[in-house]
């Protein structure tokens, strides 16, 4: 090789031990990152284990080259272990699964004297994580699909690279080494392993920004209370569009709040609030859109609704909150305003307006009612 062996552990060791300092700044300014923390401590240990691998080879101490190869399992357990919990999956029994049987044949087998068939387990074991760790990342692909695809392959390629080393120590035949093993299949796995480290290093990263911005935007179009969407996001989806015909938009306004936030406490008034965002959801299809424009007002926009009967959904809703406020600490009522949108389709700021003005009238009608187009305040008894 153009390459020797001193350099390429050399370039390992450099390069995992930046993508550790970065990797464990970016879990300090997020701490509940858990992944971050592991894939942290993973490429530390891989940086600790290459240290103890170039040591073990001039002159060859079998005892370091295991102590080395068993730290560089633990450091792909450890990164496997980021890539389940970034994924939200289990750990420890995948984990521990994936990891024993080689880290104890690696073990026991360098206790018997046997280093070389020691080596091939230890290079078998971080073949099976790397691959393990590159699946998930393929079955997650949906999430940002081309850094995710590309992290998998990545991740295969260096699982591939692991397993020709153990191919070729089982192909020699060899039960003992006299020294580090030095093969083909031993330099491409170094330079594998290089350009490995980097580039999933670097997906990685690229990973948690990408999801910390999808979260921050999420936040930030999201009302933190209810989970509905909040007035800007609302307009944000709908406001500078024409609706289709069949288009409905809802407007409700829950019923003398003031006096629910001045008899209960603020945390009462949150809690109706709480209460009447998860029954708008509730009631809501993937197509439609839900949002709490402010205060005690909410909005519901719906499409499509066939024979369904708008004034109905409203209904439906008005009357679920007030059967579930009735036994609830805070008693609570809402009134709502329906808007049917034109044949031809008509803008959203419209049809909102003309729901709004529903609503007003559902208000002067004694509150705790629906109104329609064309219909008048529905009575409650």
């Amino acid at each position: 090789m153009f390459l020797d062996q001193v350099s390429l552990l050399t370039a390992i060791g450099f390069s995992g031990a930046a993508l550790t300092l970065t990797v464990f700044v970016s879990w300090f300014s997020a701490r509940s990152e858990t992944y971050l923390l592991s894939w942290g401590i993973g490429l530390a240990l891989v940086v600790l284990g290459v240290v103890l691998l170039h040591a073990a080879g001039e002159p060859y101490n079998v005892q370091l080259h295991a102590v080395s190869l068993l730290l560089i399992q633990l450091s792909f357990a450890f990164i496997y272990a980021g890539a389940l919990q970034y994924r939200g999956k289990p750990v420890l029994p995948d984990v521990a699964i994936a990891t024993a049987p080689c880290l104890g044949l690696t073990l026991l087998a360098f206790c018997l004297g046997y280093n070389a068939i020691g080596t091939g387990y230890a290079n078998a074991g971080m073949a099976i994580l790397m691959g393990l760790a590159g699946l998930q990342y393929w079955l997650g692909r949906r999430e940002v699909s081309v850094v995710m695809l590309a992290n998998a392959v990545l991740y295969l390629l260096t699982a591939v690279s692991f397993a020709l080393c153990a191919m070729v120590l089982l192909l020699e035949g060899q039960a003992v080494l006299t020294k580090l093993p030095t093969n083909w299949a031993e330099d491409l796995n170094a330079i594998v392993v290089i350009i490995g480290l980097t580039g999933i290093g670097a997906m990685s990263l690229t990973l948690n920004h990408s999801r910390s911005a999808r979260r921050h935007r999420h936040e930030a179009m999201t009302d933190p209370l209810t989970g509905l969407l909040n007035r800007r996001a609302l307009f944000d989806a709908v406001g500078h569009a024409m609706l289709p015909a069949g288009s409905v938009v809802i407007m409700f306004d829950l019923d003398h709040f003031k006096a629910i936030n001045d008899q209960h406490g603020h945390a009462g008034g949150d809690a109706v609030l709480r209460r009447f965002g998860q029954l708008v959801e509730a009631n809501s299809r993937q197509a439609d859109t839900a949002a709490r424009l402010g205060g005690e007002e909410f909005c519901l926009v719906l499409c499509d609704l066939d024979a369904r009967s708008p004034c109905a959904v409203a209904e439906r809703i008005r009357a679920s909150f007030e059967a579930v406020s009735a036994n609830a600490l805070q008693p609570a009522t809402v009134s709502a305003g329906v808007a049917v949108g034109a044949r031809g389709g008509e803008a959203f700021e419209e049809l909102l307006r003309r729901a709004d003005a529903a609503l007003y009238k559902a208000k002067e009608a004694g509150r705790n009612r629906v109104c329609g187009p064309d219909t008048r305040p529905r009575l409650v008894a």
